[in-house]
């Protein structure tokens, strides 16, 4: 039996979460990142010849992209973890399961848009209840007939989008700006978006598919903030190396810090527009040692994690790992910026501190973030709400802390499938 058997209630029941008897040593190889697949799966969707998606990530998430895009039309084939795809005539008359992905929800409207015929779109019972309106309201404004503002929807495609100006409150999620960016190129007038509502949360994911757009060719203007100009024209095939998923990374360099000892993550690129790679410097600031060297990103834990103040609005997909080692830390800890968050797979922010609360730390929950201080942390059970970054958190603090039992080990399927076993290996090699 191995470690992984012995840890994930295979045969039903919670996971628990394997407990490290020691500083964690290990090196690592992560799967691609999602946000890079599935932008590069819509654009090789749209593209005026066929393209090929390395590395692409196989997961939960993905694999629903895909099968919307070749519901919409495109050849997709995903025998081998190099995708190919081909761009075919857009098409109607079928659904769209969006799951629990927000990426799926929000970029396969506008592609929905561009075909000739009726698309419905349906997901997760919460995948309901997480915010596509703006995004549809947009498309309205664009030209688009859509029934209904919550999945389930209905696109009415009428083989190409009329585009042009339009304006939409972005500041419940960047996606809303990617979503109409990738297609834009494709409208016949093009897009000019303007943001008009708080900051956006997660710039750095606009930052990546403007990039994207770029290596495909699309004219992307973004020289004025919160507003984007895409001309309208052809985009190119153009094929993609993906690079590992450095948010599920940051699980992984947490176990060095949460252990006190070295975790190095393979591959670890020296540019990236992942919102990731600030993990590094979050790190540092909790007192690990930080080390990007020419075969990957080698983190060390200290004897004792500090607390840390900061505001994770550009990454708040990082918060339920960080918010796990402040739970950790001999210091106190303010998160903040991140109310956005709590329209994610679940109310993070939320969720959070019931989870944590339960193992004994001293959680406030604020509008916009949390306040931890230093507390005995103990066993227990630990909800997952069905959200693979919760239940990423919960495997970092039972390292630590003995006895944590995860209801729902398997949405980390979502970006992630062989999580548990690989967890399980390094954390309890036995």
């Amino acid at each position: 039996m191995t470690s992984a058997e012995r840890s994930t209630g295979l045969t039903g029941g919670p996971w628990r979460a394997p407990h490290a008897h020691g500083p964690v040593h290990a090196e690592v190889s992560l799967p691609g990142s999602k946000s890079l697949t599935n932008r590069a799966l819509v654009l090789a969707a749209l593209a005026d010849g066929p393209s090929v998606v390395r590395r692409a990530l196989r997961s939960r998430d993905t694999l629903l992209m895909a099968g919307a895009l070749t519901t919409l039309g495109a050849q997709v084939d995903t025998a081998t973890d190099d995708w190919a795809v081909v761009p075919g005539r857009l098409v109607g008359g079928g659904s769209v399961d969006c799951g629990l992905a927000g990426t799926v929800t929000r970029f396969v409207p506008p592609v929905a848009g561009l075909a000739d015929g009726t698309v419905a779109f349906d997901g997760d019972p919460h995948m309901r209840t997480r915010p596509v309106g703006e995004v549809l309201t947009a498309l309205r404004g664009l030209g688009v007939r859509i029934e209904g503002d919550r999945l389930p929807f209905t696109v009415h495609g009428e083989g190409h989008v009329r585009g042009g100006r339009v304006v939409l409150d972005a500041s419940g999620s960047s996606q809303f700006v990617s979503a109409l960016l990738l297609a834009g190129a494709r409208f016949d007038e093009g897009l000019d978006l303007l943001h008009d509502g708080k900051a956006v949360p997660s710039q750095p994911h606009i930052e990546m598919t403007v990039s994207m757009l770029r290596q495909h060719g699309v004219l992307v203007d973004d020289s004025e903030p919160v507003r984007w100009r895409v001309s309208p024209g052809p985009i190119r095939a153009a094929d993609h190396a993906i690079e590992p998923d450095l948010s599920n990374a940051a699980a992984f360099l947490a176990l060095a810090a949460a252990t006190g000892g070295t975790v190095t993550v393979r591959d670890w690129p020296r540019e990236t527009t992942q919102p990731g790679d600030e993990m590094r410097d979050l790190l540092a600031r909790m007192g690990c040692s930080v080390d990007l060297g020419p075969h990957g990103l080698a983190v060390t834990g200290p004897d004792r994690l500090d607390g840390i103040d900061v505001d994770l609005h550009d990454v708040g997909e990082l918060t339920p790992v960080v918010a796990a080692l402040c739970a950790l830390a001999g210091g106190p800890s303010h998160l903040r910026g991140i109310g956005h968050i709590r329209g994610h797979e679940t109310d993070r922010i939320t969720a959070l501190a019931t989870e944590l609360r339960g193992l004994g730390a001293d959680v406030t929950e604020l509008t916009d973030g949390l306040e931890l201080r230093p507390a005995a942390l103990h066993g227990g059970p630990f909800r997952s709400y069905a959200d693979h970054r919760m239940a990423h958190a919960a495997a970092v603090v039972g390292a630590a802390v003995p006895g944590v039992l995860v209801d729902d080990i398997e949405a980390t399927s979502k970006t992630f499938p062989d999580f548990p076993r690989i967890w399980s290996d390094l954390v309890d090699p036995r």
